[in-house]
C-alpha cells in the first residue's frame, strides 16, 4: 500500500523535473510529465487548455530564443496538490527579467493536470526595468564584486 507520505513526495518530486525539464527546453520530458487535458493558467491571462496547445506554448521559447530558468524558494505538497514560492526568470539575450510567483499544481495519477501561477505585473516591471539597466551598463557601474 502506497504511503501519504510516497504519495506527496511522488508529487513534489514530479513538479521538480518538470522545471528541471522546463529549464533546458526538454519539451518531450515537460509534455511526457503533464495530462493530456492539462490546464496551463497564468491568473489575469487566457489559459492554455490540453496537451498540442501547451507543447505548442513551450516551444515558442525555444524559438524565440527565450531561456527560462525557476529559483524555487518553498515547495509543499499534500496529497496531489504541490505549492510553489519561486522566483522566475526569463532571458532575452543579455536581459534578465526576475519576478515572484507563487504556482499551485494539481496532479492526477502522477502528472501535472493544472498548473496555475500567480505574480504581480508589477514585480515583472521592476524585474524588467533591473534586467534591462543590468544588460546596458558595465557591472562596475553597478558596483558588482566582479568588476
Amino acid at each position: 500500500m502506497t504511503e501519504l507520505s510516497d504519495l506527496h513526495q511522488d508529487a513534489i518530486t514530479t513538479v521538480r523535473e518538470f522545471f528541471a525539464a522546463l529549464e533546458i527546453d526538454a519539451v518531450d520530458e515537460v509534455v511526457d510529465l503533464v495530462t493530456d487535458d492539462i490546464e496551463w493558467i497564468n491568473v489575469s491571462l487566457p489559459a492554455v487548455r490540453g496537451k498540442k496547445r501547451f507543447r505548442a506554448a513551450l516551444e515558442m521559447g525555444p524559438k524565440y530564443h527565450v531561456g527560462f530558468a525557476a529559483h524555487i524558494h518553498h515547495i509543499a505538497g499534500e496529497g496531489e496538490t504541490v505549492l510553489t514560492e519561486r522566483t522566475d526568470v526569463l532571458r532575452f539575450g543579455r536581459v534578465r527579467v526576475a519576478f515572484w510567483v507563487c504556482g499551485t499544481f494539481e496532479l492526477r495519477d502522477g502528472k501535472i493536470a493544472v498548473w496555475r501561477d500567480y505574480f504581480s505585473y508589477l514585480d515583472i516591471l521592476r524585474g524588467t526595468v533591473v534586467g534591462v539597466v543590468q544588460a546596458v551598463l558595465p557591472s562596475r557601474m553597478l558596483g558588482s564584486p566582479d568588476a
